[in-house]
C-alpha cells in the first residue's frame, strides 16, 4: 500500500470513528443513557470502511471516546505500526532481494517469485501468503501495476527513425460549423503524422470520418513524398474497409491497428491534436469563418508557418520541418511502374441483370448485352461524384469497356435486338490518367492537398 493509500485509509476510519462516538459525546446525555447507547452500539453490525462488516465491544467503544475527548477527531485515527511495510517472516535481505526479483520480472506473481527465490536458496525463511501479499503492496508492485508500468516504458520505445518508416493517422473532432444545408456539425480533422519527425503529411476537414477520405490521404502521401513502411491506427470505421484494406494489401503498406482500450501507443498524434486545441482551436473565432474551405486555409497555413517551425521537445529542440529535411535522403520512392490512379480504384462485383443493366450506389447503368447472366466487376474512383464518375468493366480479368448511365427515357425506346452484338475490346483502353510521382525534398514545404485526378470528359 502506498503513502497516499494508507493516507486515505486513515481518514476514512477517523470519519467512521466519528460517526460511532460523537453521538456519546454530547453532554446533555445522562450517564444511563450514554451506557444505553454504548450497549445499543455494541450490538449492531457496523459497515467499516475497506474492512466489511464488523462488531465492537463497549470497552472498545468507551476507548475511542476518550480518544475523542482528549484530541478530538485527530485522536480516532488509526495509529501506525512501527514495523508498517515490513515483513516480520523476512529478513529486510529477503524482502530487498523479493522486491528486486518482482521489478525484474512484471510477469511473475509474488507467490512464484517467492518460490523461485526459494529454490536458489536466496530466501530460507517461510513467510505465509497474507503476510507476503502485506510486503508486496507495501511496496506498491501489485501485479497489475508492474504489468502496466512494464507497458508504458514499452510504447516509450515505439520510435522510429527514417520518415515514412512509420506513419500515425487519426481524426479528432474539431469545432462546429454549419454544413451546405445550414445544419451545424462537427467538422472532423483527419492528420497523418510521421513518427520520426512529428511532420504532418497530410490534413484534411470534412463533416464524415470515411475510408474514402483516409485513402485520399494515403494517395496523397504515396505520391507526393515516397513509400509508407506501416500506418498506424485505432480501430475506427474509417480505417477498417475492405476496400482499404485491399489496396493497401496491393502495395505492400502494412496496416498496424492499436489495441482497444490503449490508445498510448498512438501517444505522438494524440499529442498533436493537443498541441491543435491549444495553439489553433483556442484562439480561433468560428464566427469569423466563412464555411469549411475558409478552417481548412487557416489550418494549413498554421501548420506550415507555426507548427512545422517550431521547436519539438520530443526532437530535442528541432523544428518538425528540419527533421523531415534531415532525412528526406533516407526515404524509399515508389516504383515507376505503379500507377495509383489504377490501385486506390474501387471495386465490387455484380450479377449484369436480363436487360443488361447493373445498379451502384442507387444508380442503374448499362453494359453490353452479351454480358447478360454474367458475373463482372466494375472499378470506379470514388472520389468522383457518382454522376460524373467512370465505370470500367473488367470480366474474367480483361478491361472489356465502360459502362453507361441509363437514360430511362431512352433506353425505353431502344430494342433489345440491336444491342446483342459482339464485344468490341479495345486493345488500349481509356484509363483515368496517372499522377506524376513528386520528389520527396520537392513536396517537403508543404502538407496541403495536391490535386490527384484530372477532370475527365462527360
Amino acid at each position: 500500500m502506498t503513502r497516499e493509500d494508507r493516507q486515505l485509509r486513515t481518514e476514512a476510519m477517523a470519519d467512521f470513528r466519528y460517526r460511532l462516538v460523537a453521538e456519546l459525546a454530547n453532554p446533555y446525555l445522562s450517564a444511563e443513557e450514554r451506557r444505553r447507547l454504548l450497549r445499543e452500539k455494541a450490538r449492531v453490525v457496523h459497515d467499516v470502511p475497506l474492512l466489511g462488516q464488523r462488531r465492537f465491544t463497549e470497552s472498545c467503544l468507551r476507548k475511542w471516546l476518550a480518544a475523542y475527548r482528549t484530541h478530538g477527531k485527530t485522536g480516532l485515527a488509526p495509529k501506525d505500526r512501527r514495523d508498517a511495510g515490513q515483513s516480520r517472516s523476512l529478513s529486510p535481505q529477503e524482502a530487498a532481494t523479493l522486491v528486486a526479483l518482482l521489478e525484474a520480472q512484471p510477469q511473475l506473481t509474488a507467490t512464484a517469485a517467492l518460490k523461485q527465490l526459494q529454490d536458489r536458496q536466496e530466501i530460507t525463511s517461510s513467510c505465509s501468503s497474507s503476510a507476503l501479499s502485506r510486503l508486496v503492496r507495501a511496496a506498491g508492485l501489485q501485479r497489475d501495476k508492474r504489468l502496466q508500468a512494464a507497458q508504458q516504458q514499452q510504447n516509450l520505445k515505439f520510435e522510429f527513425f527514417s520518415p515514412l518508416e512509420c506513419v500515425q493517422s487519426d481524426g479528432m473532432y474539431a469545432l462546429k460549423l454549419p454544413d451546405p444545408k445550414g445544419k451545424l456539425r462537427h467538422v472532423i480533422l483527419l492528420a497523418f503524422l510521421d513518427d520520426a519527425t512529428r511532420r504532418v503529411l497530410y490534413s484534411s476537414c470534412s463533416f464524415s470520418d470515411s475510408s474514402v477520405s483516409f485513402e485520399a490521404g494515403v494517395r496523397h502521401i504515396l505520391a507526393a513524398h515516397g513509400r509508407i513502411g506501416r500506418l498506424y491506427t485505432d480501430n475506427g470505421a474509417a480505417f477498417v474497409s475492405e476496400q482499404t484494406r485491399r489496396i493497401l494489401d496491393s502495395l505492400g503498406v502494412v496496416l498496424v491497428h492499436s489495441r482497444p482500450g490503449r490508445p498510448a501507443g498512438r501517444g505522438k498524434i494524440e499529442r498533436f491534436f493537443l498541441t491543435v486545441r491549444q495553439q489553433f482551436l483556442a484562439p480561433l473565432d468560428p464566427q469569423g469563418l466563412t464555411g469549411l474551405a475558409d478552417l481548412q486555409q487557416r489550418f494549413h497555413t498554421w501548420l506550415e508557418a507555426e507548427y512545422h517551425r517550431s521547436p519539438h521537445r520530443g526532437l530535442n529542440g528541432i523544428t518538425p520541418l528540419d527533421a523531415w529535411l534531415a532525412k528526406t535522403h533516407l526515404i524509399l520512392p515508389m516504383e515507376a511502374g505503379i500507377d495509383l490512379q489504377q490501385v486506390f480504384l474501387h471495386q465490387t462485383a455484380r450479377k449484369v441483370y436480363r436487360d443488361s443493366t447493373v445498379t451502384l450506389e442507387g444508380l442503374l447503368f448499362e453494359v453490353p448485352s452479351t454480358l447478360i447472366g454474367q458475373r463482372i466487376q466494375l472499378r470506379y474512383d470514388p472520389l468522383q461524384p457518382p454522376l460524373r464518375r467512370r465505370l470500367l468493366i473488367h470480366h474474367e480479368g480483361r478491361l472489356v469497356g465502360e459502362a453507361r448511365l441509363v437514360d430511362t427515357y431512352a433506353n425505353a425506346r431502344v430494342k433489345r435486338n440491336e444491342l446483342k452484338q459482339d464485344i468490341q475490346v479495345d486493345e488500349h483502353p481509356t484509363e483515368p490518367a496517372s499522377v506524376a510521382h513528386q520528389q520527396p525534398t520537392a513536396a517537403s514545404l508543404s502538407a496541403s492537398r495536391i490535386e490527384l485526378h484530372q477532370e475527365q470528359p462527360r
